[in-house]
């Protein structure tokens, strides 16, 4: 398979326009029978982390990836990190030399910009999910106003001078992450954990984990097995299931 084949087993919807990939993928998610890519020319309600809006205008990347995991909740929520190494993928394959790095949890940065989110949403109970939707944003030819982001965004045409189509990406993405998926499914965690921490911003340096009850200020040692961030702080190793990450310049 090229680079360019739609990796098999995968479907495709392709929108016009919509409100939210994501949300039409909790939508449609009952009634496909496998994974399923949906992509949106125009998203008009796009949304990020803890109910962020997101800004998604023309010329930018909407698509989302619905799943059905054979999975716990716990292991299925992994593949956010399945999903940052194959945005990576994709984006370094159409824009050689680009510095970009990842950001936990589930941020892409070009530079000291944020160049894209993932978000990721799903419904079930108990031991197994009934569905988990993947949403990718990527701002190509357009960084909204910064707001509240932890990072300031930027565009890949700003940062590189590079003109990305939609829908080239839409293509990179859905082969890079069928072959991210095929790892995940065969090995597990680990090799994604690897790959993930080997092109991890900000290693060993402070940085400042934002919770909802807390800040805790520390060096970022590493991603646990259940993709927890692990800082090094006056106090001993801090173990951090779910907060906004500030770099030390940003902290403020």
């Amino acid at each position: 398979m090229n680079e360019l084949d739609w990796p098999e087993g995968y479907g495709r919807r392709v929108m016009a326009e919509v409100d939210s990939t994501n949300a039409e993928g909790l939508r449609l998610a009952s009634g496909l029978a496998g994974p399923t890519w949906i992509f949106a020319k125009r998203q008009l309600a796009g949304r990020g982390r803890r109910g962020r809006a997101w800004s998604d205008p023309t010329g930018n990347f909407a698509a989302s990836l619905v799943l059905k995991p054979a999975e716990a909740p716990a292991q299925a929520a992994l593949r956010s990190f399945v999903a940052a190494l194959a945005l990576y993928d994709a984006l370094s394959a159409l824009a050689p030399g680009a510095d970009l790095a990842l950001k936990w949890p589930n941020d892409v940065l070009l530079g000291v910009g944020k160049l894209a989110g993932i978000l990721l949403e799903g419904a079930g109970a108990g031991a197994r999910m009934d569905y988990l939707v993947i949403g990718f944003g990527v701002n190509l030819s357009h960084a909204p106003e910064p707001g509240a982001s932890v990072i300031a965004p930027i565009s890949l045409r700003a940062g590189t001078g590079l003109q990305v189509e939609p829908e080239a990406l839409l293509n990179h993405l859905a082969h890079a992450y069928a072959l991210r998926e095929a790892v995940f499914a065969d090995a597990g965690f680990g090799p994604i954990r690897a790959a993930w921490l080997k092109r991890a911003a900000r290693m060993g340096q402070d940085v400042t984990a934002r919770t909802m009850r807390d800040e805790i200020r520390g060096r970022f040692d590493d991603v646990d097995e259940n993709g927890n961030l692990v800082l090094t702080t006056p106090d001993g190793r801090r173990t951090i299931s779910a907060a906004d990450v500030f770099f030390e310049n940003e902290a403020g």
